[in-house]
C-alpha cells in the first residue's frame, strides 16, 4: 500500500509538470564596474553596454567572440552600388518585453532621438548617418554622409540599437531607470532586467520572447563591488561564480595559481592613455603636450603597477592592429627628461619657473591600481625640475561631468572600441566631433578630411597610408598620449563555461553555461 502511495505522488507531480521542469539556473557575477547612464543616447562605457548588449539587440549583431557580423533585429540588409545606402529589413512579430512592437517606425524613432540628444556616443551616428526613412513597417534605410566601410559594424552598437518609444522621452536622456515610464528597461534581447539596484545588484531573467536561441542560464545576477579585494573574497568564499573587471594585478596573479578555478586570459584590445584638453587653458599649447609624452615611462608603470601584466603602448592604434606603427616610441622614447626639459625651456618654464597643472583621474572605474597609476605618472613628471602636478580625482559621474565642462586639463582615461577597426582608436579623439565627447575638443579640418578619407574607402592600401601618417601626425599634436594596452582576466568556478568575449569585448551572458 505504501509503495502504491509514492507511485501515486510520483504521477500527481508529473501531471503538474513539476517533476520535469528544468531546475533554474543562476549565475552570479561579481564586478566593480559601474552602470552609468540607462539611455543608449548617453552611455559610453563598456559595462553599461554590456547591460544593453544582453537586453537589447541591434539591427546587426556580432558571433559571440568574433568580429564577425550576423543578422540581428534584421533579418538581412542590401547595400546600393554607391556603398551610402543601406537598407535593412527587419524581422517581423518582434515586441519588446512590455508588449511594444518593433516596426522600422521604431528604428527611426531611435536613432533620431540619439542625434537630436546629442550625448556622448552621438557622434557614432551623426558623423555618419545623414538620414533615416521608412520605406514600410519591417524595412528602413539609412543614407549615409559618404560610402563608409566599417558601417555594419557601427550599426551593431549599442548606440543604433532601437529604443522602446512608449517608455523613453524623446527630448530627455535618461539616467536612471526610475526616470522611465515603466521603471524598467523593456528590450528585445535575450534576457530582460527584471531588478537593478544601482551600485549595489542587477538581475536578469531569460526573455521568453527572445528571437534567437534561449540562454542555457536562466538566471544571472549581478553584483557590484566597492573594491576588488572584497570582490575576491567573496569569488574565494564561493559567494560568487564569476568575477570580470576590475582586480588588483596581485589578485590576478594569485588566482592564476588556484587550484578549482578557471582562468580566462583573453587578448584585449583596450588601452590607456593621457588626454588633454586642447582648445583653451594651459594645454592648448602643444609643446607642452608634447613635453609630458616625452616623461611617460611605459615599462615602468607596467612593472610598479601592474606586476609586469600589460603591454607598452606607442600608438592609439592598438597593437597587433592592422597599420599600427611605433611613432611615440620613435619620437619620445621613455622618460626622455632631456627632450622634455628642452621642450619646457622653449616655452620659458623651467625649476625657478616650473609648468603646474592638475593632472585628472577617477579612482575606481578602472579598479584600485588608477589611484597608483597617478601618483607613478606624477613621479615620472616631476622628474623634470620645470613640472610641477597636483593630482586631482573624482568619481566617474563627476569625471564625465568635467571633461563636458572642460575642467580637467590633462586626465587618465581607458577606451574599449566602440568597432574594431583603426578609426575607432583615431577618428574618436582626433576628429572634431569625436574629440568633443571626449573633452579633448581638438578640431583641425585637416584631420576630418582624411578620416573621412580612410571612412570612405575600401582599398587597404589608401586606409594604410591614411592611418600611417595620422600615426605620425599624432606626435606632433599629441592630443593624447598612449600608456599601455591590457589582457582581460575572468576567472570562474569549474562549472562555468562559455566564456566568450573577443575583440569585441562584447560579454554574451546567453553564452555562459553552469553544470
Amino acid at each position: 500500500m505504501k509503495k502504491l502511495l509514492v507511485a501515486f505522488a510520483a504521477l500527481s507531480l508529473i501531471a503538474t509538470g513539476t517533476i520535469f521542469a528544468a531546475p533554474k539556473k543562476t549565475l552570479i557575477y561579481g564586478t566593480t564596474d559601474k552602470v552609468s547612464d540607462m539611455d543608449t543616447a548617453n552611455a559610453y562605457d563598456i559595462h553599461t553596454w554590456d547591460v544593453f548588449q544582453n537586453i537589447d539587440k541591434g539591427l546587426l549583431s556580432y558571433k559571440a567572440g568574433t568580429t564577425e557580423i550576423i543578422p540581428g533585429l534584421a533579418s538581412s540588409y542590401d547595400v546600393n552600388p554607391a556603398g551610402d545606402v543601406y537598407t535593412f529589413h527587419l524581422r517581423s512579430g518582434l515586441k519588446f518585453t512590455d508588449g511594444t512592437a518593433f516596426t522600422a517606425d521604431v528604428v527611426k524613432w531611435s536613432i533620431d532621438r540619439v542625434v537630436a540628444l546629442k550625448g556622448d556616443p552621438s557622434w557614432l551616428i551623426s558623423d555618419f548617418v545623414k538620414s533615416v526613412s521608412v520605406k514600410d513597417p519591417l524595412t528602413v534605410v539609412f543614407t549615409l554622409n559618404q560610402p563608409c566601410a566599417f558601417f555594419p559594424s557601427l550599426v551593431a552598437t549599442p548606440t543604433y540599437f532601437p529604443l522602446n518609444p512608449n517608455d523613453f522621452p524623446a527630448d530627455k536622456i535618461i539616467k536612471d531607470i526610475g526616470e522611465l515610464k515603466s521603471k524598467t528597461l523593456n528590450g528585445l534581447g535575450a534576457y530582460k532586467l527584471v531588478s537593478f539596484k544601482r551600485d549595489e545588484e542587477a538581475i536578469f531573467e531569460a526573455n521568453p520572447a527572445f528571437y534567437g536561441d534561449k540562454p542555457a542560464v536562466n538566471r544571472i545576477v549581478i553584483r557590484y563591488f566597492a573594491d576588488p579585494t572584497t570582490m575576491r573574497l567573496a569569488f574565494e568564499k564561493g559567494e560568487i561564480d564569476l568575477v570580470y573587471k576590475s582586480l588588483n594585478p596581485s589578485d590576478i596573479k594569485d588566482l592564476s595559481a588556484k587550484k578549482g578555478i578557471v582562468t580566462n586570459r583573453l587578448p584585449g584590445p583596450q588601452i590607456r592613455y593621457i588626454c588633454f584638453e586642447t582648445s583653451n587653458g594651459i594645454f592648448k599649447d602643444k609643446t607642452l603636450r608634447q613635453a609630458v609624452a616625452a616623461l611617460v615611462n611605459r615599462p615602468e608603470i607596467i612593472q610598479k603597477v601592474y606586476l609586469g601584466q600589460n603591454s607598452p603602448l606607442y600608438s592609439m592604434v592598438a597593437n597587433g592592429m592592422i597599420y599600427h606603427t611605433d611613432d611615440f616610441k620613435t619620437v619620445f622614447g621613455d622618460g626622455n627628461v632631456a627632450l622634455a626639459t628642452k621642450l619646457l625651456a622653449s616655452k620659458g618654464y623651467t625649476a625657478a619657473k616650473p609648468l603646474s597643472f592638475d593632472f585628472w583621474y577617477t579612482p575606481s572605474h578602472y579598479g584600485d591600481t588608477e589611484v597608483n597609476m597617478a601618483e607613478v605618472l606624477k613621479a615620472q613628471l616631476e622628474k623634470c625640475p620645470a613640472i610641477k602636478v597636483t593630482l586631482k580625482s573624482a568619481e566617474w559621474a563627476t569625471y564625465k561631468d568635467n571633461w563636458n565642462k572642460k575642467l580637467m586639463p590633462a586626465f587618465l582615461l581607458g577606451w574599449y572600441p566602440d568597432y574594431v577597426d583603426p578609426d575607432n582608436y583615431t577618428a574618436a579623439f582626433a576628429g572634431t566631433s569625436g574629440s568633443a565627447g571626449m573633452g579633448i575638443y581638438f578640431s583641425d579640418p585637416k584631420w576630418d578630411d582624411l578620416f573621412s578619407k580612410e571612412q570612405a574607402s575600401t582599398d587597404p592600401a589608401v586606409r594604410k597610408a591614411v592611418f600611417e601618417q595620422v600615426q605620425k601626425m599624432w606626435t606632433d599634436e599629441v592630443m593624447t598620449v598612449p600608456i599601455w594596452q591590457g589582457d582581460l582576466f575572468i576567472f570562474t568556478k569549474t562549472n562555468v563555461s562559455g566564456v566568450k568575449l573577443g575583440p569585441t569585448l562584447i560579454f554574451n551572458f546567453n553564452e555562459l553555461q553552469m553544470k
